[in-house]
């Protein structure tokens, strides 16, 4: 049985050239940002740690309010 990506490549390849291409593009793109935000999220572990103990810091301080969804 094919696998979803074997599924998805035979129906691009049904699509004319330039659409092939486009896709091809689009799926290029996305994997690197893919990678480039992993590359960056991992990069960026103390600083959001360091955000996440002010906040907290903060709301133990007595700093912050409930978030009043009726006004979204």
């Amino acid at each position: 049985m094919p696998t979803r990506l074997e599924q998805a490549f035979a129906e691009a390849a049904k699509l004319p050239l330039e659409e092939q291409n486009l896709l091809a593009d689009w799926l290029l793109t996305e994997l690197e940002s893919e990678r480039l935000w992993e590359k960056l999220f991992a990069r960026s572990q103390n600083l959001l740690s360091q955000m996440a103990a002010e906040a907290l810091a903060e709301h133990r301080g007595g700093h912050t309010r409930d978030l009043d969804t009726s006004q979204i």
